[in-house]
């Protein structure tokens, strides 16, 4: 199976709406469920026209996505059956890529195998809050990469 990595086009967003759906459901059940799918698809349809969505497919279907706005990367999911399958580090790399000035991201402090994830991957936890600024209300820890070399910001 050929994994290639394309930016995300109008015609992707129910696929990619799927993936985020099925891969917030299955990680991320702590979490209160505050949207429908319905919403995540409208909300997808919008981020693909706003801003930088990116998709990880195989025979048509995808299988993880990557969205950046500015220098924040606001969600990185795959699909439940291909995590630990190097779609998630494939897709971080081409963020990389994609910001060689360095990025940003949040993550759920209870998410602690994402936490792993991303500090495998070279990015260092910055701080952590009570939650209080985000829509779920719990508490998250912001991430950051910088390359090597280019210095930090918080």
């Amino acid at each position: 199976m050929t994994v290639t990595i394309r930016r995300a086009g109008a015609e992707d967003a129910d696929a990619v709406a799927a993936t985020f759906t099925a891969s917030f459901a299955g990680l991320l059940s702590f979490l209160p469920r505050l949207h429908t799918p319905e919403e995540d698809r409208a909300f997808f349809s919008r981020a693909i026209v706003e801003r930088e969505v990116w998709i990880a497919e195989a025979d048509g279907a995808v299988l993880g996505l990557a969205a950046i706005h500015d220098d924040e990367l606001s969600h990185l999911y795959v699909a439940p059956e291909r995590q630990s399958s190097g779609i998630g580090g494939a897709l971080l790399e081409h963020v990389k890529r994609e910001r060689p000035a360095g990025f940003t991201l949040w993550v759920f402090q209870q998410n602690e195998g994402a936490r792993r994830f991303y500090e495998r991957h070279g990015l260092r936890l910055v701080r952590e809050t009570d939650g209080s600024g985000n829509e779920e209300r719990t508490p998250d820890a912001l991430y950051e990469w910088r390359p090597a070399g280019g210095g930090a910001t918080t």
